[in-house]
């Protein structure tokens, strides 16, 4: 992993410091991967730079702080967002079009979902932010109960593959898989209930 490689030494010099902005730097859609980022942060505090449990939180900060942000520029700007280049490129007129598409299906589960896909988070939590769709209590619920999931695994499996590498990338892979893999099924169940849904209203109305 070129990634992991170009963050280690990085992180092993400035710890919690660097993995937090990082994080932050993540949250604002810049193509590092958030996992990797974690994973890295758990192998310096296997290798003896930090504490494992200390990296956990400054992960769930980082997470939250820099979704908070992306959540909150598109609340409090509005469509004037969209006129920010940086964020042009993120928000396309297609992407804002797609998860406009999906809060209309799943609501606002779109936000938990959206904490496993790097492509999606930054699109969905603007979008939520510029069309109010939910409010501040709620995007922290959601974006929160996510990175109780998705941090902490990410961190300790860095911490316990800190000396040996080659198992430690076999389970980031197979750890991918597995979330690609339950979302697949959250997002099946998820429409089938929404077409059930559907399919049963005119026939109340009757």
């Amino acid at each position: 992993m070129s990634v992991f490689n170009t963050l280690l030494p990085v992180f092993t010099e400035y710890g919690y410091v660097a993995v937090f902005v990082m994080l932050l730097v993540c949250g604002f859609g810049v193509p590092v991967p958030e996992d990797v980022t974690l994973v890295t942060g758990g192998v310096i505090a296997g290798l003896g730079y930090a504490n494992e449990h200390s990296m956990v939180v400054v992960g769930l900060a980082g997470v939250l702080l820099g979704d908070g942000l992306i959540f909150t520029l598109g609340r409090v700007f509005g469509d004037r967002i969209t006129r920010v280049p940086a964020l042009r490129r993120i928000l396309t007129p297609e992407r804002f079009a797609q998860a406009q598409d999906k809060f209309a299906k799943y609501g606002k589960w779109v936000m938990f979902v959206a904490r496993f896909l790097p492509g999606l988070r930054t699109p969905v939590f603007l979008t939520a932010g510029m069309t109010r769709r939910v409010g501040g209590p709620t995007w922290f619920f959601m974006d929160g109960f996510a990175a109780l999931i998705s941090v902490p695994v990410w961190v300790y499996l860095g911490y316990f593959g800190a000396k040996n590498f080659d198992w430690l990338f076999a389970m980031v892979r197979r750890g991918q898989h597995i979330i690609l893999g339950v979302l697949l099924i959250g997002a099946i169940v998820g429409a089938a209930y929404w077409w059930r849904r559907r399919k049963t209203e005119p026939e109340a109305e009757l």
